[in-house]
């Protein structure tokens, strides 16, 4: 039977051993590569390859595009029938080519270079027409190619994209990128969610806020927190400013000391000084909130006014647990 374990640990070895001896070919180029970069303020990287190196340019230019490099991606196949006219003065092309052979991507550089377009070439290949006709060139050599045959790309793309990760990331920190960048074009994910998030974006306002005044029953109160589905009502005085709470929790507890909830006001058994949090701080800060104090509906307030209120379930529909 055919050792598949042994044959992939030796792909990995393969490929660990390419991405150790990458270090060295990070060096002046590479520096002066990302100072180029960092002082185009207008234009954008543009990224090309074929085949192989095409898909890893597509991963490396979404990669500079979410780390706050503007980038995009353009087939150079595409590039000779049109899409060209999507790069402009000021653009910075990042060629991706194993071999630095791309006759696809050479053939381009003469038009590139008349719209005085700066090169930055990733190739296996120092001396290659590629290397040789950019301005910049980070070499991205590997010993051997983990496929027995030496054919398919395999450690040379896993360079490839780990010396394109170095960029963007490099790129990333001379910036001061911070999370909250990274959230700004990354809204849709969790991390948007957590750091963009308020509470007042998913806060219950106006009619659907759960009010009472400290003279109301508890029978009354009972009926608001019903009808506002959020297991809580907050108490609060003729200027709505928060006197106290009282919630699912707290009817438990009053119903075992057998307290008369249908002549009894809310003001005999309400919570005072409750936990709230301030509609402008994040969801994430909110929920972090809630699980320390082991509590399940929250009230918000801006100036000791009531202004909102949520509950756990709004977090959960919100993503942000």
């Amino acid at each position: 039977m055919f050792d598949f374990r042994s044959a992939a640990l030796a792909v990995l070895r393969t490929e660990i051993e390419a991405l150790e001896q990458l270090d060295q070919y990070v060096n002046q180029d590479f520096t002066h590569a990302c100072e180029l970069i960092l002082s185009n303020h207008s234009g954008k990287i543009v990224v090309m390859g074929m085949g192989k190196s095409g898909h890893i340019g597509k991963k490396i230019a979404a990669t500079l595009a979410s780390t706050g490099t503007s980038a995009f991606f353009v087939h150079p196949g595409e590039a000779a029938h049109g899409d060209l006219g999507m790069i402009k003065a000021g653009d910075i092309l990042l060629a991706i080519s194993n071999s630095g052979e791309s006759s696809e991507i050479l053939a381009l550089f003469p038009v590139l270079k008349r719209l005085n377009i700066k090169i930055i070439s990733m190739t296996g290949k120092p001396f290659s027409n590629m290397a040789k006709l950019s301005d910049y060139h980070l070499q991205v050599s590997v010993p051997k190619e983990a496929c027995p045959l030496g054919l398919a790309p395999t450690a040379s793309t896993t360079a490839t994209l780990a010396m394109g990760d170095a960029l963007a990331v490099a790129l990333l920190q001379a910036r001061g990128f911070t999370a909250e960048d990274f959230a700004l074009s990354h809204p849709g994910g969790s991390l948007g969610r957590k750091l963009l998030l308020k509470l007042s974006d998913i806060m219950h306002t106006g009619k659907n806020l759960p009010l009472v005044t400290p003279e109301t029953l508890i029978r009354d109160a009972l009926l608001v927190i019903t009808q506002k589905g959020l297991g809580m009502t907050a108490v609060v005085d003729k200027d709505q400013r928060l006197v106290g709470i009282f919630t699912d929790g707290d009817l438990r507890r009053i119903l075992d000391k057998r307290i008369d909830i249908h002549n009894a006001k809310i003001s005999d058994v309400m919570t005072t000084n409750p936990t709230t949090a301030n509609p402008n701080i994040l969801a994430a800060e909110g929920l972090n909130l809630m699980q320390d104090k082991s509590i399940n509906g929250l009230i918000l307030c801006d100036k000791n006014k009531v202004v909102g209120a949520l509950n756990m379930h709004d977090l959960l529909k919100a993503g942000v647990m």
